[in-house]
């Protein structure tokens, strides 16, 4: 496993849609991108979706597949799992994906102000012990980031296994008088209630290797989309 590991480190380091910013301390650099992914990298002027803590990309796959009006750009810590959505990007030639090697802390490094129309969250580690909550990806302290790459219109859609994250995240809207446009704790019963569009059949038909566990164990999967200019 630790040598496969190894192989995939080193494969990414080839990948053509793959960048890796993964600098130390409080001088970071702005990624050289910053600000021209479209003019530079994806060579259109469409929409940039943003998925942070994006595994193994197989939602930024599975979006960018469904939209190739839009641009999508996947982000994670863990160079071993972006190996997989990259690859698969490659294999497909898919022009509209991207992958970000990144500690998500340092988002606001990555793109400029209003860079970005759309964020995903993808069933996170939802950290509940009270001393992480810094460390929650919907936090405000990550709210905040979020803020200054988003478009003033920009959206942040949330899907977790999780009722304790949704909860949290449904009181940090609410604390913060954000627009919420959607929530349900059990999206897939709630779904037969809702008009079946573009946007409600990416949240059912893509589904990440954990929401796949997940739902095969019986749990409630919680999804939540809200504004928070």
């Amino acid at each position: 496993m630790a040598k496969k590991k190894l192989q995939h480190f080193a494969e990414v380091e080839t990948f053509s849609n793959v960048f890796q910013h993964m600098q130390h301390g409080p001088e970071l650099e702005d990624l050289p991108l910053k600000g021209k992914w479209n003019e530079e990298y994806f060579k259109n002027n469409n929409p940039i979706v943003l998925e942070v803590g994006c595994g193994k990309g197989e939602y930024t796959i599975g979006l960018a597949e469904r939209f190739p009006e839009k641009n999508f750009i996947g982000a994670d810590l863990k160079g071993a799992r972006i190996w997989r959505g990259s690859k698969t990007a490659i294999e497909n030639n898919m022009k509209n994906v991207a992958f970000l090697r990144v500690r998500i802390e340092q988002i606001e490094k990555m793109f400029a102000k209003g860079e970005i129309s759309e964020i995903w969250i993808t069933f996170p580690d939802p950290q509940p012990q009270e001393k992480r909550e810094k460390k929650r990806l919907t936090s405000p302290r990550f709210i905040a980031k979020y803020k200054n790459i988003l478009t003033p219109e920009g959206k942040i859609n949330l899907k977790t296994d999780s009722e304790f994250f949704y909860n949290y995240t449904m009181e940090v809207i609410k604390q913060s008088n954000y627009k919420l446009l959607e929530s349900t704790n059990n999206l897939y019963d709630h779904a037969r209630t809702m008009a079946y569009s573009d946007e409600l059949e990416s949240l059912l038909n893509i589904k990440t290797y954990y929401e796949q566990k997940f739902t095969a164990k019986g749990f409630n999967i919680c999804y939540a989309k809200f504004e928070i200019s």
